[in-house]
């Protein structure tokens, strides 16, 4: 990791894969991910794990199965929202997005358990970041 700061603007612009989170630091034993977003995701849980969003550009949508039912939140350009533990969820973006994600080291970026993949997502626990 870097000892110098990081600007995330010039890291997202260092990509341009859709649904492949790159590492941008560590904090203890957490990934700080970036990712840039469009379209849908799959349906996905991990059970050890609460998952944190900050939508750095675009809007997100995240899909959520819980106990009292189907929801899905809205995340404007700004908004953070923690998916717990063992939720099942599935983000998406119609219009596209730019993401930043806060999660455990080697989390995998499809969950535990999850649907088929489809060929647009990227099944990794975080790519390192070009310098």
């Amino acid at each position: 990791m870097s000892n110098e700061p990081i600007s995330l603007a010039k890291a997202l612009a260092s990509f341009d894969a859709l649904w492949s989170p790159r590492i941008v630091t560590r904090v203890n034993d957490y990934d700080v991910r970036i990712a840039k977003v469009a379209g849908e995701h799959v349906w996905h849980v991990h059970d050890d794990t609460d998952e944190f969003f900050l939508v750095l550009d675009g809007e997100l949508h995240i899909a959520l199965r819980e106990p009292a039912g189907e929801r899905t939140v809205l995340l404007p350009q700004g908004a953070v929202f923690t998916v717990p533990r063992g939720v099942e969820h599935k983000p998406h973006a119609p219009s596209g997005a730019a993401i930043l994600m806060f999660e455990p080291t080697g989390t995998p970026s499809v969950g535990d358990r999850h649907d088929d993949l489809p060929d647009h997502v990227d099944a990794t626990t975080g790519h390192p970041l070009a310098t």
